[in-house]
């Protein structure tokens, strides 16, 4: 069989980065950018008021005192967003709001708190050094200047930043295009009832909101019976050898029974560009992978926990690596194990776990079948055993993969 690392490294190189793209701003947040961003502007773009007050010469206020105020006329109102920027002459006062472009000849703003607020003639009761309170352009940004760099993620504050200098669009690596197929004559959609021998389908649901979790885009999650004329026309519908799609995640129909639909469409030996293989893990061994057009191909099992943690495994890394996002990888720790375990010789075992972040320990959580879910639903973290080790003893060290982070 072949080992968990060597089906990720398989994996890794199956799934391969887009050519960037230049996108709307809002569609660029939470993507990766693929340029260095230039200002093409200075920030703030002109010199403008970081308070709401006057503005004044300083030279005109150096006597000013709560006892002795200083009397200036108001000889303009400058809100925020007039354009025509006046001249203060000496000995007059501007009244002046946050952001509103500071008045030719004027070097300093008065708070209006140190003045009675008039509107016609102000009291001033503080003396500001020249400078005070006045935002000069160019002091965030300096234009020309790199404020964004390749490989760097959209972040809130990233879109914030771009758009203040103006741009529309960001050169971003895009979003790996993902098809979820669930296969299995028995799946029904849930809400419908239930006839004899069906169950609701849950595969789709969970890959799918995995997919969008790792950062990737869904462009379907589709169910179909075991049928090989309709599995197909699904990957026509969606153009997968068209290039409309660059991962098709498929789960059941790769065992060794009759009723394979995965292994009839993409060939049982490999003849169709997919390679079906045996990984040394439990839960999750029956995997396969390859390529139909330009769209990798990636088959899971049906058993739902063999699903998810496959995609835990060899997935979601790889789209995340692909997408050049952070932290393509769980966080690895290391926890006391709190029981007893014991795990099949020569196979890797993903066992699902609850962590205590404060005390450091974990414990197993639930029984090893693959059809468990609901405990896999709960838990936080999997428990990571050696394909040698049989046997596990309480307040043995072992390693966690954090699925919270």
């Amino acid at each position: 069989m072949r080992s968990v690392e060597e089906h990720q490294r398989a994996v890794a190189d199956l799934i391969q980065a887009r050519p960037p793209i230049t996108v709307a701003l809002a569609d660029a947040e939470g993507l990766v950018l693929a340029a260095d961003v230039i200002a093409p502007i200075s920030l703030p773009v002109f010199d403008n008021s970081a308070m709401d007050g006057y503005a004044v010469l300083a030279d005109d206020i150096v006597a000013a005192a709560p006892e002795a105020p200083v009397k200036l006329p108001v000889t303009e109102d400058i809100p925020a967003g007039r354009t025509d920027i006046p001249t203060l002459t000496p000995g007059t006062a501007h009244r002046i709001m946050t952001g509103a472009p500071i008045p030719h000849g004027a070097d300093a703003v008065v708070p209006v708190e140190d003045t009675d607020g008039g509107l016609d003639v102000v009291q001033i009761s503080a003396t500001i050094p020249r400078g005070r309170h006045v935002r000069r352009s160019g002091g965030d940004v300096a234009a020309g200047a790199t404020v964004l760099w390749a490989r760097q993620l959209v972040s809130a504050p990233a879109a914030g930043l771009a758009s203040a200098l103006g741009l529309a669009e960001l050169t971003v690596r895009p979003r790996q295009r993902v098809l979820v197929i669930s296969t299995g004559s028995e799946l029904v959609k849930p809400g419908t009832p239930l006839a004899p021998g069906q169950i609701y389908e849950s595969n789709g649901v969970m890959l799918a909101a995995a997919v969008r979790d790792a950062g990737a885009e869904v462009v379907g999650a589709v169910t179909v019976a075991d049928d090989t004329a309709e599995f197909t026309a699904v990957l026509d519908r969606y153009g997968v050898r068209d290039g409309a799609v660059d991962l098709v995640i498929t789960s059941g129909g790769v065992s060794a029974g009759a009723y394979e639909v995965v292994k009839d469409v993409f060939g049982r030996d490999g003849d169709q560009g997919v390679h079906f293989v045996k990984v040394a893990m439990q839960p999750g061994m029956p995997q396969g992978i390859g390529r139909v057009g330009d769209a990798a191909i990636i088959t899971l099992p049906g058993n739902p926990v063999s699903a998810q943690v496959s995609f835990e495994v060899f997935i979601r890394p790889a789209l995340r690596r692909a997408m050049s996002l952070p932290k393509p990888d769980r966080p690895r720790r290391t926890a006391v194990l709190s029981e007893k375990l014991v795990s099949p010789a020569g196979k890797r075992q993903f066992r699902r776990g609850l962590l205590d972040y404060e005390t450091g320990t974990v414990t197993n959580y639930g029984p090893p079948a693959s059809h468990h879910l609901r405990y896999l639903a709960s838990a936080n973290c999997l428990l990571d055993i050696a394909d040698e080790v049989t046997e596990l003893a309480v307040g043995t060290e072992v390693e966690v993969w954090d699925l919270t982070g």
